[in-house]
């Protein structure tokens, strides 16, 4: 799937969301409530790392369809950069590695980035609302400190 289409697709899906008519599987692997983390040294800063893997999954238009995206988010003091990642999987992949995930990338530029995340605040305000639309799974991610 092209970015503009992708865009696009995401943007009926919300309004499906919204309508009642779009169910979602959603699975969420993240360190933020880990009490350790890791940290790099950048631009002569200690940041502190966290992050999430977020599997979207459902039924489209009769087929299926999967995106999983990761954000890493840089924490040092009052400033937080974060990186964004996209990803379309064949069935079967569902790993939540950069290293396997990466083949299956989609160019993330803002509009994308904009869209995952206003389709996140849907989901997120069904999960709230306990609908039956969305099957919520959220786990902890391991933190592998060297």
């Amino acid at each position: 799937m092209q970015l503009e289409e992708l865009i696009q697709t995401l943007k009926i899906m919300q309004q499906d969301t919204r309508d009642g008519k779009q169910n979602w599987s959603l699975t969420v692997q993240t360190t933020e409530g880990n009490e350790e983390k890791y940290t790099v040294e950048e631009e002569n800063r200690t940041w502190t790392i966290d992050e999430c893997y977020v599997s979207y999954h459902c039924t489209y238009r009769g087929k299926e369809f999967c995106m999983i995206t990761y954000e890493m988010i840089k924490t040092s003091g009052d400033l937080v950069h974060t990186v964004n990642y996209v990803f379309l999987p064949p069935r079967g992949v569902r790993l939540f590695s950069l290293h396997t995930l990466l083949e299956y990338s989609v160019e993330a530029n803002q509009r994308l980035i904009t869209q995952v995340h206003n389709l996140w605040e849907i989901l997120m305000g069904l999960v709230k609302k306990e609908s039956s639309q969305v099957k919520f799974h959220i786990e902890e991610a391991s933190v592998h400190v060297e």
